[in-house]
């Protein structure tokens, strides 16, 4: 099937979900989640295949990223259970205004329609988002990068055996088998076939689709998160903080890249971090993080020096770029003039400087005392995510179940005339 003819299919579709009550909705979900399971050594398979043609190809923390284990196909399984126990947000009233003339005025969460997603290689992100577009009363059509065509394959034969199991249609959760530019290009051109389009990857990915899409579509993903580390920090704290932004999965969009400290602590915090995030890993066995220094960071520790376009780079890998700066005003202005817009952190026991840094910092996730590794929808409580979204309309954040929905007025009356 073409790219089109599977657009038209999940289509076709769409209505046979928009009749569905969210009892059988969930009953399909927890199916879903059965067959994964019921599939793992098969689903595993595909993956050790698409890792191996990626060795060589793809950096290291990108095969992490790739790599399927018994233990993550659970987790994607749990993660769909998870969609299924949250509230349905198809049917709910967000206002309800009854006018002087008697009117009832209700703006209703309704589906979107057909929601399409351009991702990279991320198995695990082909059942997040079938589970969330089908709790959301939406048919799904994925599109995957071809480093992960095969495991995101045979997830989606599991996840539409599912459907079939409790008599839905498996169209409507959909894998594209084209995985050229020309697949891509057709969704983002595909007017009345697709209601949103979603790109969740790299920056490369999101400038093409916000770019040259024709349809509606979010801006996801890309994260130059940056942590401030205050005069008023707790240094153990900050360090705490740092490591685990930086070096619990360096891979991911919420990774912290940029590290900012105050002048006055500079010349006693920087050799600590040095010791914790290369010389301590290196005596442990693991990758040491390359500091990649601005002028009055090469002055205080060894490093790299950081190149022009270190401060505006998306590593996601264990790199992280360092600057001094004079305060909390001058560390929000450079955020400004770097960041993405995704999530940033500042350390302090100074009650001014917190406040000051979340008013001033206009990112989607602002942290105080905590570390940027929490943007993801799980920890916020949403389930399992569609991606997070570093633009402020439609969505902004991790995108849930109620970010994939739009909304309608139903007008009550009883025979009113205008």
């Amino acid at each position: 099937m073409t790219t089109i003819d599977i657009l038209n299919s999940a289509r076709a579709a769409w209505p046979s979900l928009r009749a569905t009550d969210t009892e059988k909705k969930n009953a399909a979900l927890n199916a879903m989640a059965d067959a994964l399971l019921e599939r793992t050594g098969a689903i595993l398979a595909a993956n050790a295949e698409d890792m191996e043609a990626a060795k060589g190809k793809i950096s290291e923390v990108m095969l992490d990223r790739l790599m399927l284990t018994e233990a993550r196909v659970e987790g994607m399984a749990q993660g769909i259970r998870e969609v299924a126990a949250l509230p349905d947000p198809v049917g709910a009233v967000i206002t309800r205004v009854e006018r002087p003339n008697g009117l009832v005025i209700e703006r209703t969460r309704v589906p979107m329609g057909v929601i399409a997603i351009i991702y990279e290689s991320r198995p695990n992100v082909t059942s997040d988002a079938a589970a969330l577009t089908l709790k959301a009363g939406s048919a799904c059509v994925l599109r995957g990068g071809k480093e992960a065509f095969r495991s995101a394959l045979a997830i989606v034969e599991a996840l539409r055996a599912g459907l079939d199991r409790v008599g839905l249609d498996p169209d409507l959760v959909q894998l594209v088998r084209d995985t050229t530019r020309q697949s891509a290009s057709d969704l983002m051109q595909a007017v009345g076939l697709v209601d949103l389009l979603i790109p969740r990857g790299g920056a490369g990915l999101i400038r093409a689709v916000t770019e040259n899409a024709k349809v509606p579509c979010i801006q996801t993903g890309t994260g130059i998160c940056h942590v401030y580390v205050d005069a008023a920090a707790d240094q153990d704290m900050a360090l705490n903080i740092i490591d685990n932004a930086k070096t619990s999965r360096p891979s991911v969009c919420n990774a912290e890249e940029v590290l900012l400290v105050h002048r006055a602590i500079a010349a006693e915090f920087l050799p600590k971090l040095k010791n914790r995030l290369v010389d301590d890993r290196a005596a442990k066995g693991l990758v040491p993080v390359e500091l990649r220094l601005d002028g009055e960071a090469a002055a205080l520790i060894p490093g790299t020096p950081a190149g022009e376009r270190d401060f505006d780079t998306e590593f996601l890998d264990y790199i992280l770029a360092v600057g001094v700066v004079g305060g909390v005003d001058e560390a929000i202005a450079h955020i400004a003039a770097h960041s993405t817009g995704h999530s940033e952190a500042v350390v302090s026991r100074d009650p001014a400087v917190l406040d000051a840094f979340a008013r001033g910092v206009d990112s989607a996730a602002v942290y105080l005392n905590c570390s940027t590794r929490f943007t993801d929808g799980g920890e916020f409580g949403l389930g399992c995510e569609m991606g997070i979204s570093t633009q402020k309309l439609h969505a902004r954040g991790p995108m849930g179940l109620e970010e994939l929905t739009t909304y309608k007025y139903i007008v009550r009356g009883s025979g009113q005339v205008r």
